[in-house]
């Protein structure tokens, strides 16, 4: 099996391999229906990359984001207030929670914040799960809680190597230290772009390996 990448976008076969395929379309009349070779129509080629680009656009807000430990200390410091401890029913406590860290976090320096927690809502039975870890992380002062992600009912320190630290010292964290926080660049896109190039890339060999659209086998030939 030959290759040619001297023009990969139009023909990757060699020339005795494209050859043998025409043969054999020339030979196979499939009940009157035969292969045209003919190239897909360049609207299909269009919408294709509409597609792609129309989903990425409609998903990169959210792309591989994370709820972390900021999100939810407003709920962890207010529900042990008598205003939560009154209401009846668990429901009505997150309701009254949520609503509070929304307003929270609607003030902070990340906009982002209502937007996660309104995407990764909690029951209050997972709110006093992590409650333990969420006070250990506010008490030791180690890290900041933006660096806390929410694992299933714990905390645990992200494993990102995002940007550097520049400004001093993140709690002892050492200086131009990696932040532990998704960088910008680094929200899913990244194996995103990676698959779709993987398709891309195995279509394009796929369909370059059969002859090129401009040759056509010869239909009135007799096998």
């Amino acid at each position: 099996m030959g290759w040619k990448f001297d023009k990969p976008l139009h023909e990757m076969a060699s020339e005795e391999e494209s050859t043998a395929m025409l043969r054999q379309w020339e030979s196979e009349k499939h009940g009157g229906l035969w292969e045209g070779n003919n190239r897909l129509p360049l609207p299909f080629t269009y919408l294709i990359a509409l597609i792609v680009l129309t989903a990425f656009m409609i998903t990169m807000p959210i792309w591989g984001q994370r709820p972390n430990a900021e999100h939810y200390a407003p709920m962890v410091n207010e529900m042990d207030s008598a205003a939560v401890q009154n209401l009846a029913t668990d429901e009505e406590k997150m309701k009254y929670l949520t609503a509070f860290a929304m307003k929270e976090l609607a003030t902070a320096s990340d906009p982002r914040g209502p937007g996660l927690l309104e995407r990764h809502p909690i029951t209050w039975d997972d709110l006093q799960n992590i409650a333990p870890g969420i006070r250990e992380a506010q008490t030791s002062q180690k890290y900041p809680l933006a660096f806390y992600n929410i694992v299933g009912d714990k905390i645990a320190l992200a494993n990102f190597e995002g940007n550097r630290t520049v400004n001093g010292d993140f709690f002892g964290e050492p200086t131009n230290a990696p932040a532990r926080v998704q960088p910008w660049f680094d929200k899913g896109m990244i194996i995103d772009l990676f698959y779709v190039s993987y398709f891309f890339i195995v279509l394009i060999l796929i369909t370059k390996r059969l002859p090129s659209f401009t040759r056509k086998p010869d239909m009135s030939k007799t096998s």
